[in-house]
């Protein structure tokens, strides 16, 4: 269904399996049953990618790299890979610090973020009371019960 990598020198931000138990309750609340990937990277790494794929030379929390790109939401059963999602552990870490709230968290609603872009989800801002996604992902939190 899903494969987590982690970068060579990175340690697993939190136990592996608590990571598979928080996927796995997205995955379930969404309908979800399509493969993805999640890779746990550094800055550098994340910021390598952002440059070469997004022509931005600066880090970012996540990126997600969609294997059918365009504006369509899958069907459920129809993809069999959705792509993949890559999360930089360093930015995960200033965001926890930057928003006052505990760095599992924080890993968590980037987690949900990555997949909701798989799934064809975008935004234009960073503003909750106007974008649709970033209301689904917060709602989502809420009622799994990982937010503090």
């Amino acid at each position: 269904m899903y494969d987590l990598y982690f970068q060579e020198d990175m340690k697993a931000p939190l136990d592996e399996k608590e990571i598979r138990a928080r996927l796995d309750s997205f995955l379930s609340e969404l309908g979800v049953t399509s493969d993805f990937s999640i890779s746990f990277v550094s800055d550098d790494e994340i910021r390598n990618l952002n440059r070469e794929y997004r022509a931005k030379d600066e880090p970012t929390d996540v990126l997600t790299f969609r294997l059918k790109d365009d504006d369509t939401f899958p069907d459920v059963g129809e993809v069999d890979e959705m792509g993949d999602i890559f999360i930089s552990l360093d930015a995960v870490s200033r965001n926890a610090s930057e928003f006052s709230v505990p760095f599992s968290e924080e890993l968590t609603r980037v987690m949900l973020h990555g997949l909701l872009h798989l799934l064809g989800y975008d935004h234009e801002s960073n503003d909750f009371k106007s974008e649709v996604m970033l209301q689904k992902q917060e709602d989502i939190i809420l009622r799994l019960g990982y937010r503090s």
